[in-house]
């Protein structure tokens, strides 16, 4: 699967799309209503940046209870029912009155919930377009990603002007209602991936397998934490310039779509190898300017031009699949999604507490230092393998360790093979 039309030629990917388009978009013009809303009552960055990305700390709730479900339950009925609970806390948080503690309490409900979603919608899109199409098809709802985030980010500073931040937050609510009506109308019911009852006992077997990789592990560090750490620095943008936080968000969404485009369409298999850790440095790179507290303009072109760098996220994925059974692509998909948005939080958190006690800029500086940092520690671990020799088989022929599946596809590593810890 190689171009745009294959992908939505494939039954039920333009549902899929456009179900995590809607969401996307509520996510954001309901994030930036909900940090203006509580930086207006607080005047703390602190908690103005856990109200936009709060929900991802709790994410590790979930990926240590919930995610054995990802794999266990019908894709379509848990995408419809986890699109509506995030209508209903949405909801929820635009009541008149409703204390700054109340607030945080209905993100920490929707943050454990949420962190199911994403095994099960990109472990749907394992089913829809195949392996071979994974990359392409993860690239494309990146881009809607970016799109949407543009379109959110600046319909939502419009909105919260025009509507107040309540009614920006309803409008919000409303844009998941579609999700789940798209999802409910347009996806068709399957059944579970795997068999058997999810539990926290499964849970955490799926997670002990996945985590016994040495790859794997190296796989996840990678996509999670330089990821998390440049996220706190995006989470300062209404306290470093609150009348300009949604053109800084837009910048970073449109960046984020033209390395995705590039990434996701463009670069030839043997190039994915070799820029990975260099977008990673570049998603970090860019934010040291900020410790000069540059004008505007300068700030925007940096965000712009820092945020190409999360299509290094896109080649960690394929690679995370290529060392990953099927039966447990929702499970590492899902855990992937979780343990990003759970660092996403941490990343936030960090950036505020620096912010707090410093400045908001110097912050930005502080955390892009290190994600450049372990960015630069992560690398040996993550460096294309060398093809192995051949190893003589009893009839004498030679047979390569890895090797083809009988689809033609990579074998994922045996699971406690030579690569395991």
């Amino acid at each position: 699967m190689r171009t745009y039309r294959e992908l939505f030629a494939a039954p039920e990917f333009t549902p899929l799309f456009l179900a995590d388009t809607a969401q996307v978009a509520a996510r954001a013009v309901g994030g930036l209503a909900l940090g203006t809303l509580v930086y207006a009552a607080t005047g703390s960055p602190l908690l103005s940046a856990l109200s936009m990305f709060g929900t991802s700390l709790v994410q590790v709730v979930g990926a240590t209870v919930l995610l054995s479900a990802a794999d266990r339950v019908p894709p379509r009925g848990a995408m419809c029912a986890l699109a509506l609970f995030a209508a209903l806390g949405t909801a929820v948080q635009a009541v008149p009155g409703l204390p700054v503690p109340a607030v945080f309490a209905v993100l920490l409900v929707l943050g454990a919930t949420a962190s199911l979603g994403g095994g099960v919608r990109y472990g749907l899109l394992n089913e829809i377009v195949a392996r071979d199409g994974y990359l392409l098809g993860r690239s494309v709802l990146n881009m809607s990603a970016g799109v949407m985030q543009i379109c959110g980010y600046a319909a939502g500073g419009l909105l919260v002007s025009a509507l107040s931040p309540r009614g920006t937050l309803l409008t919000a609510a409303a844009l998941h209602l579609a999700a789940a009506a798209v999802a409910c109308l347009g996806l068709r019911r399957r059944p579970p991936r795997a068999a058997g009852r999810p539990s926290v006992a499964e849970t955490w077997r799926g997670n002990a397998r996945l985590w016994s990789s040495v790859p794997r592990r190296y796989v996840y560090l990678a996509l999670w934490v330089p990821n998390g750490l440049i996220v706190g620095c995006e989470s300062l943008f209404v306290p470093y310039a609150p009348g300009h936080a949604g053109l800084l968000l837009a910048c970073a969404a449109l960046g984020m779509l033209v390395g995705d485009t590039l990434a996701g369409r463009f670069l030839p298999p043997w190039w994915r190898e070799r820029l990975g850790a260099p977008l990673r440095l570049l998603l970090a790179a860019p934010y040291l300017a900020f410790a000069l507290q540059p004008a505007l303009p300068l700030a925007v072109a940096a965000v712009g031009l820092a945020s190409v760098g999360f299509s290094a996220s896109l080649l960690l994925q394929e690679r995370l699949m290529a060392l990953t059974p099927d039966e447990l692509s929702g499970h590492a998909l899902g855990l992937h999604s979780s343990g990003l948005l759970t660092m996403q939080g941490v990343g936030a958190a960090l950036a505020g507490a620096v912010a707090q006690r410093t400045s908001p800029a110097t912050a930005m500086a502080v955390m892009a230092a290190a994600s450049v940092a372990v960015t630069l520690a992560l690398a040996p671990g993550l460096r294309p393998e060398k093809p192995r020799p051949e190893v003589p088989g009893p009839g004498g022929g030679g047979s390569k360790a890895g090797g083809l599946s009988p689809t033609g596809r990579p074998k994922a590593p045996a699971e406690g093979g030579a690569q395991e810890a």
